[in-house]
């Protein structure tokens, strides 16, 4: 019989359920954002869980039909957000417990891995970087604006915003114009409308590898509250800042580990104008370093990299994780 690994992850903005095949073919991808009001800016810890085991339930039925005619040979979950010690959010509970009782019912592997390694894993999937022993990656995310560098051996982090992250920034300009949470897809459209003129300043470590990022927020909420800016040239600038900003971080990150080659994943780069906008900068700045995006679908919050990740382990011959 074919065999499959099914994959989970509960994050702060999606549920999701995945499963692919040991070949690496995507069988399913079910993706479900968390509820949030209109005007809120995410939801507490303990509404985020109770949502994602409500939207679980939903997804039984979709898994049970894509794997009809395959066994489950493991399953692993995205069981916090980053491989450290200090990391821990009780969201990834969710799809921990329903990982592992899955994985217990069907005598198969349970294998742990967090929620960053997933975004690359998913990310790096038919990219040219794929197979790479080493390459530079950048996170962009709600809770993550981290520059990494990842090796065979493991990711090392090079750098990082000190205060926001991007994605927080653009949820909280979103939303304070008036966008849904998450606000990324809105205020893409709106920019694509919009001109920048740099009004929003990067603030850099020295160095370059880290930034801040909670004074360009300042700075938006002044424009947006003075009617300096109107909505699409508002949005507009929150993008020519991350690109500025991203751009200088990945080419301090060339600059100290000597590679050259990028991935930049998280929701912030499933965006097109984001894409567009941050190859010109790094292109302008420095022609060697050499920018991947993965698939759109796969950039921001899924479970086929926790997926992939089982997948990979379980070819490599491991038998499962009691972290």
């Amino acid at each position: 019989m074919k065999r499959a690994v099914v994959g989970l992850d509960t994050s702060n903005y999606r549920t999701s359920l995945a499963a692919v095949s040991l070949e690496g073919d995507i069988l399913l991808n079910l993706r479900e954002l968390l509820p949030v009001a209109q005007g809120e800016r995410g939801l507490r810890q303990s509404d985020a869980l109770y949502a994602h085991l409500k939207q679980m339930k939903r997804m039984e039925a979709p898994l049970r039909e894509a794997l009809q005619g395959w066994k489950i040979a493991a399953v692993c979950a995205s069981t916090r957000p980053r491989d450290r010690l200090d990391s821990y959010m009780p969201v990834f509970e969710a799809g921990e417990t329903a990982g592992r009782l899955m994985a217990a019912a069907e005598e198969v592997p349970f294998f742990a891995t967090d929620h960053q390694h997933g975004h690359l894993r998913a990310a790096l999937r038919g990219t040219a970087l794929e197979g790479e022993k080493s390459f530079l990656a950048l996170h962009l995310s709600g809770g993550t604006t981290d520059l990494l560098f990842a090796r065979e051996d493991g990711i090392t982090e090079l750098g990082s915003s000190l205060d926001l992250h991007a994605g927080q920034l653009m949820d909280r300009v979103g939303v304070a114009m008036g966008c849904s949470f998450p606000a990324g897809p809105e205020m893409e459209k709106l920019a694509e409308k919009g001109n920048s003129q740099g009004r929003l300043g990067c603030a850099m470590e020295p160095g370059d590898l880290s930034c801040h990022l909670s004074g360009a927020e300042a700075q938006a909420m002044r424009l947006l509250r003075t009617g300096e800016a109107a909505p699409e040239d508002l949005s507009r600038e929150v993008f020519d800042l991350l690109a500025r900003t991203v751009s200088r971080m990945l080419i301090a990150g060339a600059g100290v580990t000597g590679c050259c080659s990028a991935l930049v994943c998280g929701g912030i780069a499933s965006s097109r104008l984001f894409r567009q906008m941050l190859t010109e900068r790094a292109g302008k700045r420095d022609l060697r370093l050499r920018i991947h995006f993965g698939d759109p679908g796969l950039s921001g919050d899924n479970a086929v990299g926790a997926a992939l990740i089982g997948r990979d382990r379980l070819r490599a011959g491991e038998y499962g994780t009691a972290e």
